[in-house]
């Protein structure tokens, strides 16, 4: 019999685990235990797998501290995983779960990614995106209100203040009725031809154009004042001569201006004419056809002489002052234009009145003129 050496007997499967082996399994479950417990916990503290299994290389978020939770003593606290901390995180709201240990809830914070537009939140829900445009309404001018605003008169340069006819040029040129020329002058001392006169009317008085207008021999149709003529005539403010023309360069007389205002007028004549014209010393010089027109004119205030006032010179030329002094008279009297006092206005007592012996003997004089 053979003696063999001893040996350490082999341990059979049924032997059971050391006191070593059944520490460390007790270790391992509890390390796994610990990891669910704290992974659970922070799984509504916006944890994302699948973005931490697939992460945005060029992704960059901004986020808020995480609240520290603590854990209870009887857990182990896992070892942070620096790859879950570079994770990016989506937009989403974070509500930090309270811990035994905190005092304070923090309130939900909007997290936004550094690379988003900001949101622009409309003040008006209208459809139309200009009705949330502000905006004043733009004050409203009525018709009345325009023809009160009236420009300034034009300065001419020949035209001085102490002008006995200034007011009257000034009240006309602000509202476009008469203009000067290029130089900035008006020369109210020109005299003034009837085609002229026929343009200051059509621009003056806006009474519509009646049908009686005649075609003259001695005004085209290519005409610079045809049209301006042609107002007058149909207007009853002038007339053409009986051999059917015009003479539109002639120029007119300041009788003439005076019947052709109150004929376009239609004034009415005073009962008394001859008494009327007893205070111009020149009467005897109005032509017969005009006597009864120069007394109307006269009683309505239309006669305005630039020296005395007693000399009518009814058949010297009219100027230019004369004439836009008249005009203005004639649309005070229909209530466009305001008065202008002046001592150039004839009145009715600019004389003493004639007794009516010598009223009779100044009307047989006129009616016995030419």
């Amino acid at each position: 019999m053979t003696n063999l050496p001893p040996s350490d007997p082999k341990s059979s499967e049924k032997t059971a685990l050391g006191f070593d082996e059944f520490i460390a399994i007790l270790v391992a479950f509890g390390a796994i235990g610990g990891i669910l417990l704290w992974s659970f916990s922070r799984r509504d503290a916006g944890w994302n797998f699948n973005i931490v299994l697939s992460p945005t290389p060029n992704s960059t978020i901004q986020t808020q501290p995480t609240p520290t939770v603590t854990a209870p003593t009887s857990q182990v606290q896992p070892t942070t995983n620096p790859q879950l901390e570079a994770a990016p995180v989506p937009p989403t709201e974070i509500v930090p779960e309270p811990s035994p240990n905190s005092s304070q809830i923090l309130p939900p914070v909007q997290v936004l990614p550094l690379n988003s537009a900001p949101q622009i939140v409309p003040s008006s829900t209208s459809k139309n995106p200009e009705s949330s445009i502000p905006s004043s309404p733009l004050p409203l001018v009525t018709p009345a209100e325009q023809k009160s605003i009236i420009p300034p008169p034009i300065a001419f340069n020949d035209v001085p203040r102490n002008f006995w006819a200034t007011r009257f040029i000034n009240a006309l040129s602000a509202r476009g009725i008469i203009k000067g020329f290029p130089d900035y002058t008006f020369r109210p001392n020109q005299p003034v031809n009837r085609a002229e006169f026929a343009a200051i009317l059509q621009k003056a008085f806006d009474t519509e154009l009646s049908k009686n207008s005649v075609p003259f021999k001695d005004v085209s149709g290519k005409y610079w004042a045809t049209p301006a003529i042609d107002r007058a005539v149909g207007t009853g403010f002038l007339k053409g001569f009986p051999d059917k023309t015009f003479k539109p360069n002639q120029k007119i007389t300041r009788v003439q201006v005076l019947v052709a205002l109150v004929s376009g007028l239609n004034l009415k004549q005073p009962a008394k004419p001859a008494q009327m014209l007893s205070i111009y010393q020149d009467a005897k010089n109005i032509p017969k056809y005009a006597v009864t027109k120069v007394a109307t004119a006269t009683a309505n205030g239309l006669v305005i002489t630039d020296a005395n006032p007693q000399l009518l010179s009814p058949n010297q030329a009219a100027t230019r002052a004369e004439v836009a002094a008249m005009v203005h008279q004639a649309l005070v009297k229909l209530g466009r234009l305001d008065k202008i006092s002046s001592e150039n206005i004839v009145h009715r007592q600019s004389r003493p009145q004639a007794s009516p012996e010598q009223s009779s003997l100044s009307e047989n004089k006129l009616a016995n003129e030419p």
